[in-house]
């Protein structure tokens, strides 16, 4: 394994769907002794700010901006990390709000699917619920079961928002090259992100990979929180045959959740060519 700068280039804030502020994360990520950070939220960069950057200096931490961009891929919706991002780019403002609105439909349309099948809910219930954050369908999950319509979040998730279900909207994406783009556009450094959890065939994944390297990507997320050992040599494997720079992340999203912990990435494979050494 090779030496690895204590990192994490996937964690989430409340302007997402994390439970923490950017403030708290770093205060997290410096208990841990992480030396890079990331803060990647769903199509938003709200978490940066000249706060933020004061306080990372202070904590001796180098603080990489980041942003996790919605697409799809063959009507499948895949999850780019741009990563080292002029945030001041011209037109990156103008691709967060088109993001901004792709989620705003799709939690309008959420509301009025879950309003048809009789549950109680408006979308300023969920927006309070979410915070400062862009709603997501976590938040209407919190909410049905925050007023006893339905008893857990996993039951939420199997009965109306998970996968096929009816609370299961599609937003209105942009294509995986548009995602790559407006990554590059602004200087950063495109990723897949965590590329094991869309549950493709490996066939299926080269053919993913074929296509973002096509599109101008260079990095995959080889480590995702924690993985065993067969999936990352198969991710180091397709990162050494796309020629592309190794990343690795914990994806936290908040305390308590053992698989995915702020700062405990493990090292990557030797042949894995480490995506901070773009910048460091």
């Amino acid at each position: 394994m090779s030496v690895l700068p204590a990192i994490d280039f996937h964690c989430h804030s409340h302007f997402s769907d994390g439970a923490l502020s950017p403030l708290e994360l770093l205060e997290l990520a410096k208990a841990r002794d992480v030396q890079q950070l990331a803060i990647t939220d769903h199509d938003t960069v709200s978490a940066y700010s000249s706060q933020l950057h004061a306080s990372a200096a202070k904590a001796g931490i180098t603080l990489v901006t980041g942003c996790e961009i919605s697409c799809l891929w063959q009507r499948r919706s895949i999850h780019v990390v741009g990563l080292n991002l002029n945030l001041a780019a011209a037109g990156f403002d103008r691709a967060m709000a088109i993001q901004a609105q792709a989620r705003k439909d799709r939690a309008e349309k959420i509301t009025e699917v879950l309003q048809q099948l009789g549950f109680e809910v408006t979308l300023p219930q969920v927006q309070e619920l979410a915070g400062v954050g862009v709603v997501g369908r976590p938040h209407f999950a919190q909410h049905l079961v925050t007023t006893h319509q339905i008893p857990s979040m996993a039951m939420a998730f199997k009965r109306v928002l998970g996968s096929g279900k009816p609370g299961d909207i599609k937003a209105n994406w942009p294509t995986l090259g548009t995602a790559v783009s407006w990554i590059t556009d602004a200087g950063g450094i495109a990723i897949v992100a965590h590329p094991m959890k869309y549950n493709m065939t490996l066939t299926k994944l080269r053919g993913l990979l074929e296509d973002f390297v096509a599109a101008g990507g260079r990095g995959l997320e080889v480590l995702t929180g924690y993985q065993d050992a067969q999936r990352v040599n198969t991710l180091a494997d397709l990162a050494q045959r796309y020629d592309l720079y190794a990343s690795a992340g914990s994806d936290f999203h908040q305390p308590g959740q053992p698989w995915a912990e702020l700062g405990r990435v493990a090292a990557l494979p030797d042949r894995c060519v480490p995506v901070w050494t773009l910048w460091s």
